[in-house]
């Protein structure tokens, strides 16, 4: 691996995804866990949620992280066949 490659990797990433977090995931720590397992920082920017159970909740996340921690949590995201509807650079927060 080249130097330019590893600068490149270890550079801070940031990028804006919108989530849909099926209603069987209520119980589970979807997005703490990209921050526990991916060392990722993570800013909800809005969510759309309801009391009921019975309702999927929607996410506007701010990610960053290097390329490969933000590719491994969309890898994740997709395992548990969550909808990531847009994904998009961001220069800043």
């Amino acid at each position: 691996m080249t130097t330019d490659a590893i600068d490149q990797d270890n550079r801070l990433n940031h990028k804006k995804i919108f989530l849909r977090i099926d209603k069987r995931y209520h119980q589970e720590p979807v997005i703490s866990n990209l921050v526990s397992k991916f060392n990722l920082r993570i800013n909800i920017a809005s969510a759309l949620l309801t009391r009921s159970w019975n309702e999927d909740g929607w996410f506007e996340l701010e990610i960053e992280g290097t390329l490969t921690q933000i590719n491994s949590a969309l890898s994740y995201l997709n395992d548990l066949d969550l909808e990531v509807l847009k994904e998009t650079e961001e220069d800043g927060w």
